[in-house]
C-alpha cells in the first residue's frame, strides 16, 4: 500500500509540476520558451495545450522567418483537434501566405482533405461532400504531377459513392411512398448522373416495378401508354442484365404487363404526362 501511495504521489507531483510550468510559460514573456513548449506539446499529441501557444506565437512572429513553421503546425493543431472547418481555413491561408513554401502543396491538399473529413454520412446534408469533391479537383488541377493525385482520385470516388447512395435512397423513398412517377425520374437521373454506379442494375429493375405500379394506379386512358413504358424498361433491363438476380421477378412483371395490355383495346392510346 505504501509503494502504491508513493507512486500516486509521484505521478501527481509530476503532473502538478508540468501544469505549473505550462502556466508559468504561458504567462511569461519568453517567446523562445513558449515556442519550445508549443513544439514539445505538439510532438506529444497535446494539441489542446499547444494551440494557445501557437496562436500567440504566430501573432508575435508574423512577417518573420519563424512564422511559416509556426503557422504550419497551428493548422495541423486544429486538424488534430477535429476542428476541420478552422483547419481548412488555416491550410488554405497558409498556401496564400507562403506560396513558395516546401509545405505549400501539402497544405493545399490538407485544405481539401479537411472537407473530406467533414463530409457526413450519406443520409445527411451533402453540402460538404460537394465542397470536398470540388476542392480535391481544384488541387488535382493545380498540382497535376503531385504524388497525391491517386489519393485524390480515391477520395473523390468515395465521396461520389456517398452522393450515389443518397440519390438511390431518395429514389427508393419515392417508391416506398408510392410516388412512382417521381421514383422513375429519380432512378433514371441516378443512372444518367453516375453511369458507373453499382446501383444501376437494381435501379433499372425498380424502374420496371415502379412503371408497372404507376400504370396500375393510373386512369384508364393512361394505362396502355404506361404499361408500354414499363415493358420498354423491362426490355432494356434484360438486354443489359440477362443473368440478373432480379430476372425471375422481372419476367413475372413482364408477363403481367402483357396480360394487362391484351385486355386494353388497341386504339386506347394514352398521353403520358
Amino acid at each position: 500500500m505504501t509503494l502504491r501511495l508513493t507512486f500516486i504521489l509521484l505521478i501527481f507531483s509530476i503532473l502538478f509540476a508540468s501544469c505549473s510550468n505550462y502556466t508559468r510559460v504561458m504567462k511569461g514573456k519568453d517567446m523562445d520558451a513558449k515556442s519550445d513548449l508549443a513544439y514539445r506539446l505538439y510532438s506529444k499529441g497535446d494539441y489542446y495545450r499547444a494551440m494557445p501557444l501557437f496562436e500567440e506565437l504566430i501573432t508575435v512572429y508574423r512577417g518573420t522567418r519563424k512564422a511559416e513553421k509556426l503557422y504550419y503546425h497551428y493548422a495541423y493543431t486544429n486538424y488534430h483537434l477535429g476542428d476541420y472547418q478552422s483547419a481548412a481555413y488555416d491550410f488554405e491561408n497558409f498556401t496564400k501566405t507562403f506560396p513558395n513554401s516546401e509545405y505549400a502543396e501539402e497544405c493545399a491538399f490538407m485544405h481539401a482533405y479537411c472537407y473530406f473529413e467533414d463530409s457526413p454520412d450519406f443520409s445527411l446534408d451533402q453540402t460538404n461532400t460537394f465542397k470536398a469533391i470540388n476542392e480535391l479537383q481544384l488541387f488535382a488541377d493545380r498540382y497535376p504531377a503531385s504524388s497525391r493525385i491517386p489519393e485524390c482520385n480515391r477520395l473523390i470516388d468515395e465521396l461520389r459513392g456517398k452522393l450515389e447512395s443518397k440519390d438511390f435512397e431518395n429514389a427508393k423513398l419515392y417508391y416506398n411512398m408510392e410516388s412512382y412517377k417521381a421514383s422513375i425520374t429519380a432512378f433514371k437521373n441516378l443512372i444518367q448522373d453516375y453511369p458507373a454506379t453499382n446501383y444501376t442494375e437494381q435501379a433499372m429493375f425498380l424502374i420496371i416495378k415502379a412503371g408497372f405500379l404507376l400504370a396500375e394506379n393510373s386512369v384508364e386512358e393512361k394505362k396502355a401508354g404506361r404499361y408500354n413504358e414499363a415493358l420498354g424498361a423491362y426490355t432494356e433491363f434484360i438486354s443489359n442484365y440477362p443473368d440478373s438476380k432480379y430476372k425471375k421477378e422481372a419476367d413475372e412483371l413482364s408477363a403481367q404487363i402483357r396480360k394487362k395490355l391484351d385486355k386494353i383495346p388497341s386504339d386506347n392510346i394514352s398521353n403520358i404526362n
